[in-house]
């Protein structure tokens, strides 16, 4: 288990002890089960309708093999060295340079990029990108996203359930009262702190894994820093709801906002992809030393 495979671990285990201490002291036994069970149906009704709601949402069309030999070339030939299905294809009309994964599983996946990265990176930085996108594919992120949203949206709940019937069981005296308050307020803002800090772990190693799958981190590199400046340059319409699906942030924010991005700062994504180029072997991947 790599350094960001055992964060990811860490945060899910940190976010469940905090969602039964809190759970406790805020809602009881009782609220923490209707709040879970609340949080466990509407995030899980998500997880099995994710691909189709987004791809809904953003009117993305399928593309077929016939239609976009070369898109879909590089995405059945990385699929086939993942050892995952060839997902579906599609495009999305827009300007804005990304692209994203969904589907629950690699056997209901689907890959969708923009018609604007299309034609901002060239075929060896598209490659690259569409390894990313097959590493999120290939080790279930939509599902670990789905658990660490649930129980943040079991935390909220909770904080919600405090506040309307009283902020816990044993709020007589006044400390009881003043730290039910303070749960109230900074629960839900620890909830999704770590619930984006869960979500840049897994940027990470879609990193890592897609440079070893594309053998070519440079190439990853470089289309990092040209989404980042395309989507820096115009106004996306994309929801702050789908926003962690894309492979960079397609929302401008300041420095306070980018506490709670889904994504990490581009110029650590690209540092840590220029180190791997010094990789002599991987044992995975058997990737051979990159030199330009």
């Amino acid at each position: 288990m790599n350094m960001n495979s055992l964060k990811t671990f860490f945060l899910l285990l940190l976010m469940t002890v905090f969602f039964l201490i809190i759970g406790n002291f805020l809602g009881g036994i009782r609220g923490m089960q209707i709040a879970l069970t609340f949080a466990i149906i509407t995030n899980f009704i998500s997880y099995f309708f994710s691909d189709s709601m987004v791809l809904a949402a953003y009117r993305a069309k399928q593309v077929l093999p016939e239609e976009d030999p070369r898109l879909y070339s590089i995405v059945s030939e990385l699929a086939s060295t993942a050892k995952i299905p060839t997902p579906k294809i599609y495009k999305v009309n827009t300007a804005m340079p990304n692209a994203f994964a969904t589907g629950r599983n690699p056997q209901h996946a689907a890959v969708a990029v923009t018609e604007g990265i299309l034609r901002t990176l060239d075929d060896r930085e598209l490659r690259a990108v569409i390894a990313h996108e097959l590493s999120h594919v290939k080790n279930r992120d939509i599902l670990i996203s789905c658990i660490a949203a649930t129980l943040a949206g079991a935390i909220m709940m909770l904080a919600r359930i405090g506040f309307w019937f009283g902020g816990g069981r044993n709020n007589r005296n006044n400390s009881n009262a003043i730290i039910a308050l303070l749960l109230l307020i900074l629960a839900p803002i620890a909830a999704a702190l770590i619930q984006m800090a869960i979500s840049r772990s897994r940027e990470y190693i879609a990193d890592s894994d897609g440079a070893r799958m594309s053998r070519d981190p440079l190439a990853l590199a470089s289309a990092l820093r040209k989404l980042a400046y395309g989507n820096s340059k115009q106004e996306n319409n994309v929801s702050s709801t789908t926003a962690h699906m894309f492979i960079v942030n397609p929302l401008k924010g300041n420095n306070v906002q980018n506490l709670f991005s889904t994504h990490p700062p581009i110029e650590d994504r690209i540092k840590r992809l220029e180190k791997m180029a010094n990789v002599v072997k991987d044992d995975k991947y058997d990737i051979p030393k990159v030199i330009y």
